[in-house]
């Protein structure tokens, strides 16, 4: 809670160590002009941490422009980008200056750049080259002084292996390398990511419902498939369903997708972490996993007595038991005797 307080809007919420050192080296990096490559899946939060390199640097005072490659008409891309004269294409009534000059004397990032077709690839590469720009329908070419930061949802080395990417332009970008993990192995940045967005979405920022501990524990064995974005739902959910009551409980908590376990089929079995694997998150799901069904073996399935027993609602209890089916872990016919 202190820590999402203290973050300024924009600002970075972190907590796992792994997060809090991306962000040390990015604090460091941004005192340079390098080119900077962030890796990871969508909604891991690459934007935040391009806008907390650009806020950190002898740019902050220049623009920002963040642009992404992949929402953009791919025929419209060139223009966009490089700008154009009045006149040079069907429907050019007015000149257009383009991100690239948009963003002179600040940060350009190209989000999704992975999309970006091939042809204009190449002249992307010749622009960051030569710090210069030719717009659609000029012969000259204009200056420009940009830090670029590129980030990518997929695999560039393996898109240069498969020429949907260049390799001239990957290494061009590719100075600096950053990569963000999936929410699901960040366990201990989704309490303070969520306290965060109950402050930012709270509709009475002076009343803000705190998550308990049990809402927190259902939160951390959740997959993450959506990552941050699906958190952030999933917290707004979170504060209309709990009102005016101050806590938000496992009954406020709505995912976005039936949840699952990041877990080995079954808990009945012996499980072995190789060293790589043995991270918080893992071990925080399945010991989840374990004390869920041992409590209702324990109690011979009686569903109310478990749930009184693990300090939660009997309905967050079915929806756990479900996402446990769904994930393919067995349940003990004990465990799931249902009795009341």
């Amino acid at each position: 809670m202190t820590l999402a307080a203290m973050a300024g809007p924009g600002e970075p919420i972190a907590a796992d160590p792994e997060s809090l050192s991306v962000f040390a080296l990015a604090d460091r990096l941004a005192v340079s002009d390098i080119p900077v490559l962030i890796n990871g899946p969508t909604g891991t939060g690459k934007e935040v941490l391009s806008r907390f390199i650009h806020a950190r640097s002898k740019r902050a005072a220049g623009p920002f422009i963040a642009v992404n490659c992949a929402a953009m008409p791919e025929h419209m891309l060139e223009a966009m980008l490089f700008g154009h004269q009045k006149g040079a294409f069907t429907g050019a009534t007015g000149a257009s200056e383009g991100f690239m000059r948009a963003a002179d004397g600040g940060t350009l990032l190209l989000d999704e750049i992975a999309e970006l077709p091939l042809p204009l690839q190449a002249k992307l590469l010749r622009a960051l080259q030569e710090q210069e720009v030719v717009p659609i329908g000029a012969t000259k070419p204009i200056p420009v002084d940009i830090r670029v930061i590129a980030c990518a949802n997929r695999d560039l080395p393996t898109e240069v292996a498969e020429g949907r990417f260049r390799a001239d332009l990957y290494y061009r970008l590719n100075v600096f390398p950053l990569s963000l993990r999936p929410l699901r192995e960040r366990a201990d940045d989704i309490a303070p990511l969520a306290f965060g967005m109950a402050l930012r979405h709270a509709h009475n920022p002076a009343r803000v419902p705190c998550l308990n501990e049990a809402a927190l524990a259902m939160l951390k064995i959740h997959a993450w498939p959506g990552n941050v974005r699906e958190l952030e739902n999933v917290v707004r959910r979170a504060l209309l369903l709990a009102g005016e009551s101050g806590t938000i409980t496992p009954d406020h908590i709505v995912f976005d997708m039936p949840a699952r376990l990041v877990a080995v089929p079954s808990v009945s079995e012996p499980i072995e972490l190789e060293a790589p694997a043995r991270k918080l998150s893992s071990v925080v799901q399945l010991s989840e996993a374990r004390a869920i069904i041992d409590t209702l073996e324990a109690c011979g399935g009686n569903r109310l007595q478990a749930a009184r027993e693990l300090g939660i609602s009997e309905r967050t209890l079915r929806y756990r038991l479900a996402s446990f089916r769904d994930a393919g872990i067995e349940i003990s016919r004990a465990a799931a005797g249902g009795r009341r």
